[in-house]
């Protein structure tokens, strides 16, 4: 097997990781204008080879996975198009599918291309924080073309599926419309809700102060890269600014509900949101990336954390933050413990728990 692989940042990093160590004999190739982080992957035993250009080093490959910049993507399909074999199949990794169809479709690759998205990422950016397993167990959109042959389409989700993805086919245009309400709509509400706290703040900023616990949680998405984001809204921006309007008038019936004290409706809004959130899988996946933390109570003493932490490292068990909770309106604990993976948080409940420390699972 020969995998291509254009741009190499966060998610074709980690699709690059799962590859190598589902198919460890496969020749992996990679092009991207930041140098470094090919380096870097062929250090770590992850890229075969990294030529200085597009060029037949992808003719054979069984797959080529675009992952730079949507705007870039482009580009590239006119770069492979005299250089791949009929057999090869292109995918990307966008989190918008209707733009990239439709160079495709002006290019007249649609029989080598199907649409690929999968639904897992981070606020994070680039090839060092990639990981084999950000992937796994995450939803992969499909979007085949009209030409696409069943029989790629089978071969294609068989391969993800290998790689321990959760393959779904859809249309892209449905595609296109689900993640503007599930993934775009909430980074443009996170980032509007953070700029309006900074604008409304008090000359001695308290706002800032104080904002942490459900705050940094429900805005954590706005620290995403603006460069990708300004580029998702841009090719999917008729969807955002419908389902953006019907966001809209939501509130505005909300304002007018407050303003004539209609408890009732209120009332209704908070219960039918808490039973509908309630309702989503509690290990769904998405293209939001789930948070794996614990909360745990703390007596304020020197050494506290020092030795929780040390607890944890003597077990093996890697941090990726800790710290304290000084906003505690809607979390009862002291101290805040993030990991990377379900597993280490599981077994450092497990431990500490044995060590006596309370601990709160959200």
């Amino acid at each position: 097997m020969k995998i291509g692989f254009i741009g190499l940042g966060l998610i074709g990093g980690s699709i690059a990781r799962a590859i190598r160590h589902f198919y460890p004999e496969a020749v992996i190739v990679a092009f991207s204008r930041t140098r470094a982080s090919l380096e870097q992957a062929v250090s770590d035993g992850i890229v075969n080879r990294i030529p200085e250009e597009i060029n037949t080093e992808f003719s054979d490959c069984n797959y080529i996975f675009l992952c730079a910049p949507v705007a870039s993507n482009a580009e590239y399909l006119k770069k492979l198009k005299p250089v791949i074999c009929p057999s090869t199949v292109i995918t990307d990794v966008g989190s918008t599918k209707c733009d990239i169809h439709a160079r495709v479709t002006e290019l007249g690759m649609e029989e080598n291309f199907i649409g690929g998205h999968p639904m897992a990422g981070s606020e994070k950016t680039g090839y060092t924080h990639s990981k084999r397993i950000l992937i796994e167990n995450a939803y992969y959109v499909i979007t085949p073309t009209a030409r696409s042959s069943a029989n790629a389409v089978n071969r294609y989700r068989d391969f993800i599926t290998s790689i321990k993805a959760l393959p779904l086919v859809l249309d892209y245009q449905i595609h296109d419309y689900v993640t503007a309400g599930i993934s775009h709509l909430p980074h443009i509400i996170a980032s509007s809700l953070v700029n309006l706290v900074r604008d409304a703040d008090t000359k001695d900023g308290i706002m800032k102060m104080v904002a942490a616990g459900g705050f940094k949680d429900i805005t954590r998405i706005a620290s995403s890269s603006p460069e990708m984001w300004e580029q998702i809204c841009m090719t999917n921006r008729e969807n955002i600014s419908s389902i953006l309007g019907d966001y809209i008038d939501s509130l505005n019936r909300i304002r007018t509900q407050l303003d004539q004290e209609e408890t009732g409706a209120i009332y209704q809004l908070f219960e039918s949101s808490r039973d509908y959130r309630n309702s989503l899988p509690a290990k769904g996946s998405g293209p939001i990336q789930r948070i794996y933390e614990i909360y745990c109570d703390m007596v304020d003493e020197a050494g506290g954390i020092a030795t929780l932490a040390t607890i944890l490292a003597s077990n093996q068990i890697n941090l990726k933050n800790i710290g304290i909770v000084h906003s505690r309106e809607f979390i009862e604990a002291v101290l805040r413990i993030e990991f990377y993976e379900e597993q280490a948080m599981k077994q450092a409940i497990d431990i500490l728990r044995r060590y006596r420390y309370v601990i709160y699972e959200r």
